[in-house]
């Protein structure tokens, strides 16, 4: 199926809502298109709607006029409480009169959302699993994905552009803060710790992308050793902070100080964006660093290298596949307890690390 070429009202479009409804590193990964749509459109105002919980990747975005987001625990509250909650959203959408609607998702619920808002241009992909009459429906074109299965992350969301005649393949990813985020990272750190450390996250939310403990608290003193003061961080979750606990016990005489669990990610991104060097999983604070331009060592795998290393990153990346098998990343038992990066030898970390830092 061929999806849609209606031609386009030629005005420059003075309202634009993109959709997005993923995790928290996907929405990083859009902010591509948001800055190639500020600079194709600079009087326009940009909104944005996402998952609640994901509003912190994009809050300090100065490119977005409007964050709305869709709350994941509205439906805890109840059906009627849900109903209610989505229909005033759809209302506050569609009063906002929207000359343009990108929608990013894949979601049917993007798809009513996007057709509710009334706009105009209502551009979405043309994703083989949507490929049905209502999807059509719901926009006015539809951009292809034919080339996405060789594409990076950033790349398949650009190509959305492509109906709007903006041809971009490159744009920047971009990680927002404010003074307040540095100043409260400056407060938890040792007096004259402001920068030349080293931010060190060895965790993801999925464990299955973690590395060994020990071999992490190895990278910790060597790097130590070197004379340089590493920052631990991870997530707030207790499972992610017993991973810290157990390196830092590896740790003994490590110059080292841990934030774990004590950070906002805006404040994690002030911290990474003031380091020498960021060590990490594939995770959001890799994705961040990257967008912070921090020059990062990222281990890798089992995900697919090609959709979502770490983008247009200063440093090293170390792909597990070149130390042996990995499963396909669409065959992985998400709750698995194997670490596929444990392929990765130390001593290759140790070696990038100093690479990187030279």
């Amino acid at each position: 199926m061929t999806p849609e070429t209606r031609p386009f009202d030629s005005k420059m479009p003075a309202r634009i809502l993109v959709i997005k409804l993923r995790h928290h590193g996907d929405m990083l990964l859009i902010t591509p298109v948001i800055q190639t749509l500020r600079q194709r459109y600079p009087d326009a105002k940009i909104d944005v709607l996402l998952y609640e919980e994901t509003r912190d990747m994009l809050a300090a975005n100065t490119d977005i006029h409007h964050i709305y987001g869709i709350d994941r625990k509205w439906k805890k509250q109840g059906q009627r409480h849900l109903i209610a909650m989505e229909w005033g959203l759809l209302r506050t959408l569609r009063k906002q009169h929207y000359d343009l609607v990108l929608n990013l998702a894949d979601q049917w619920r993007s798809a009513i959302v996007t057709r509710f808002t009334g706009a105009p241009q209502r551009i979405g992909f043309d994703f083989p699993k949507r490929r049905h009459p209502i999807w059509r429906f719901c926009h006015t074109v539809l951009a292809s994905t034919q080339a996405h299965n060789s594409l990076h992350t950033v790349q398949q969301n650009l190509s959305i552009l492509a109906p709007l005649g903006i041809e971009v393949q490159n744009a920047p990813a971009k990680m927002g803060y404010s003074e307040a985020d540095w100043q409260t990272c400056k407060a938890l750190l040792p007096e004259g710790l402001t920068g030349g450390y080293i931010v060190v996250q060895p965790t993801s939310r999925w464990f299955f992308k973690c590395w060994r403990e020990d071999r992490m608290s190895a990278v910790i003193n060597a790097l130590s050793a070197d004379g340089y003061t590493v920052v631990l961080t991870s997530g707030p979750d207790a499972k992610e902070k017993q991973m810290v606990d157990t390196i830092i016990a590896g740790c003994p005489n490590a110059r080292l100080v841990s934030l774990a669990g004590k950070l906002t990610l805006r404040q994690l991104g002030a911290l990474i964006d003031h380091a020498r060097l960021f060590i990490g999983v594939d995770s959001v604070p890799m994705h961040m660093a990257a967008a912070l331009n921090t020059p990062l060592v990222a281990l890798f795998g089992p995900s697919k290298l090609t959709f979502w290393r770490p983008w247009q990153a200063q440093g090293e990346v170390i792909w597990a596949g070149d130390y042996g098998p990995l499963p396909d990343p669409d065959a992985i038992d998400t709750r698995t307890d194997e670490r596929y990066l444990d392929l990765i030898p130390e001593e290759e970390v140790i070696a990038a690390a100093r690479r990187v830092l030279a």
